[in-house]
């Protein structure tokens, strides 16, 4: 059965990039495009990876991340923070919500897939940022 990556972006070309970059890899994605809709497809189609957008409509991408974090069913879900906005502190601020990596935009779409299926892979990996 394929894996399940839930894709959190709000601007539509960086999600059909995100999509692009995981769809030849034979995961099923589903997408989000703002923050209500992430939690409610989290929880409704519980995947195995989640992508998230920092900035986000609604709700950012920091508190969806705190609110998946409380619900047994995401302590241990992989979510990879993506953002434009590399500002000092970010990392940390998504690392301390419960973010297991931190990718900055443009993503490195040749990484992602190798990031994506170690996270995936059910052994540990270490929080880390391309």
């Amino acid at each position: 059965m394929p894996r399940k990556i839930l894709i959190v972006e709000d601007d539509p070309k960086n999600m059909k990039v995100l999509a692009m970059a995981l769809r030849p890899h034979g995961y099923t994605l589903v997408e989000a495009t703002d923050g209500e809709e992430a939690l409610e497809i989290a929880v409704r189609d519980k995947p195995d990876l989640i992508l998230m957008d920092v900035r986000l409509p609604k709700i950012d991408g920091v508190e969806v991340t705190r609110r998946l974090r409380q619900m047994p069913a995401f302590k241990h879900i992989p979510i990879i923070a993506v953002t434009a906005y590399a500002m000092k502190g970010d990392k940390e601020k998504v690392i301390e919500a419960g973010c297991d990596a931190y990718l900055s935009k443009p993503v490195n779409t040749r990484e992602l897939p190798g990031l994506v299926a170690e996270m995936l892979s059910g052994g540990q990996w270490e929080r880390k940022s391309l």
